[in-house]
């Protein structure tokens, strides 16, 4: 059982200021993929549309519906992910994995902020939930490039 003091970490002002305020909130009108994916043990999901230009992100859009931690890395995403190309992203995803399950460092630059999601680590249950936004982009633009390869 967490302990009040443990529950507070977890539940930093950082975090609870990166949820409230999710970059790119919202859905395009005109993606090129749309992805939705589901955390089956606490019911939250993310949706994310984007289009690629170049192999690179260049409109993004997520609407998130998860725990503060699951919002927070949604919103950490959002500040990074224009420009980007589905290998930094994959590697982005592959760190906080890496972070949350095997004690790994946070994603390196340009994913700065992830090292705020450090005491989720002990919180298995919580996973899932911080790595949608990550997994999600990651499929959706792996759609987006089979379809301009169709």
């Amino acid at each position: 059982m967490a302990s009040d003091s443990d529950l507070i970490k977890l539940y930093s002002q950082r975090i609870l200021a990166l949820a409230a305020d999710i970059p790119l909130r919202g859905r395009l009108d005109a993606p090129q993929a749309s992805i939705k994916k589901r955390a089956p043990l606490c019911g939250s999901t993310v949706s994310v549309d984007l289009s690629l230009e170049d192999g690179r992100v260049v409109a993004f859009a997520q609407d998130v519906k998860a725990c503060a931690l699951g919002q927070a890395s949604a919103a950490l995403l959002g500040q990074h992910v224009i420009g980007r190309t589905r290998v930094e992203v994959e590697a982005a995803r592959d760190g906080l994995r890496a972070m949350l399950k095997d004690g790994g460092d946070p994603p390196g630059a340009p994913w700065s902020g992830y090292e705020v999601l450090e005491p989720a680590r002990e919180y298995r249950n919580r996973h899932a939930s911080i790595m949608l936004a990550l997994d999600a982009t990651s499929e959706a633009m792996a759609e987006a490039e089979r379809a301009a390869c169709a």
